[in-house]
């Protein structure tokens, strides 16, 4: 059985998470696994392109590289980038069998998500470093069974409130419990963040690098003109540098390839932007990006997200909506509920049929949206 028909047996949500099969299990196979050195990458926003871009550095420095990062758009393949591209399938189907006979009588328990970390041990196996992205916490997360050589804590939000917490102070702390060493942090927008990451630094008597928005390097500002990136971008490439300065590696624009991951403030025709952002703090920084024009949104969302404000967030930059329609058998969307907002605000709204050469367009929402409409968009 190949390796896509296999995670396909996978469950990819759970009622209840047992966060003790990971460690457990990865105690018993860990002397299987031949490991790099780990960054560990946890926070809310910006977490694959910080990944990608400190992915990009090392690259640039002549280092063999891995970075694991989830969810993909389009193909599973992309959670699993190696040396400037995604991991072929025919290597990753080689590595599913020999992880199957690596995990024997444990193979039953674990999730997608948990088998695909494991599988991604095994592909950066020749890696000077292997960069992890923590899916949805951070101190109960697959990818935090591994020592750690650095730590980057992303801007920390609300969001996946129902497994994190409530509050940021809540979901901050389980996030902040992964790290156990030396950590950079990007610049936070919540002063409850960072009391939280404050309050670590002292428990583990350690003094974190800060990254500051203003201080950007020649290299950020060159490469940034070249490829246009918008400020939240710019400022995950800024933490990228910073980790990459951690960990002794120096950025040099002028070997610095394009960000190579989908969907992050992606302009995928001139007049179309596509973002995987879900979440209230990425409306904001589309509101800054779009500032003074007004775009048609195309637009849904799982009721378990904020829509509503997400939805008041993004109105000054809201010409019309149309509402893509989601196929998730295990979450329900709440496209009736956007339509009912949206009507009630007396914004124009219709289900997505196409695109309109004639107008720009701001495709966002979770990444079932992006794979949605990338799938159409690949196809016309």
């Amino acid at each position: 059985m190949s390796v896509l028909k296999y995670l396909e047996t996978k469950p990819l949500y759970y009622d209840h998470i047992d966060y003790e099969r990971m460690p457990r299990i990865f105690r018993a196979i860990s002397h299987n696994f031949h490991l790099p050195k780990a960054v560990h990458i946890v926070g809310t926003n910006g977490k694959g392109s910080t990944g990608r871009f400190l992915a990009q550095i090392l690259e640039s420095n002549g280092l063999k590289i891995g970075h694991y990062t989830s969810p993909h758009i389009l193909e599973f393949n992309e959670r699993i980038y190696r040396d400037g591209a995604c991991v072929g399938y025919d290597e990753l189907n080689a590595l599913h069998e020999r992880l199957l006979k690596i995990l024997g009588a444990y193979e039953g328990e674990l999730s997608y998500f948990e088998y695909a970390t494991l599988l991604a041990f095994l592909a950066f196996k020749e890696c000077d470093y292997m960069i992890l992205e923590s899916g949805v916490g951070g101190e109960f997360d697959a990818t935090n069974v591994v020592p750690k050589e650095l730590s980057v804590v992303t801007p920390i939000s609300l969001d996946h409130q129902d497994l994190l917490g409530k509050t940021i102070k809540e979901i901050a702390f389980t996030k902040l419990q992964s790290v156990n060493n030396i950590a950079v942090i990007a610049p936070q927008e919540e002063s409850a963040a960072t009391e939280i990451i404050k309050q670590r630094e002292a428990i583990l008597g350690l003094k974190f690098i800060y990254v500051y928005k203003d201080e950007y390097e020649s290299s950020v500002e060159k490469y940034t003109l070249k490829y246009s990136l918008p400020n939240i971008l710019k400022e995950n490439l800024l933490t990228a540098v910073s980790a990459a300065k951690a960990l002794g590696f120096e950025a040099d624009s002028n070997k610095l390839k394009k960000l190579s991951l989908k969907g992050r403030f992606e302009k995928i025709a001139p007049n179309i932007t596509i973002d995987v952002g879900h979440n209230i703090s990425a409306a904001k920084s589309a509101v800054k990006i779009f500032s003074g024009k007004k775009v048609i949104l195309v637009y849904n969302s799982y009721k378990d997200k904020d829509y509503n404000r997400i939805l008041k967030i993004l109105m000054p930059i809201i010409k019309s909506v149309e509402i893509i329609e989601l196929t998730n058998q295990y979450r329900a969307d709440a496209k009736n509920e956007i339509r009912k907002i949206l009507i009630e605000q007396g914004v124009d709204v219709k289900d997505f049929n196409g695109i309109n050469q004639d107008s720009e367009y701001l495709v966002f929402g979770s990444f079932g949206v992006a794979e949605i409409f990338l799938r159409y968009f690949n196809e016309k």
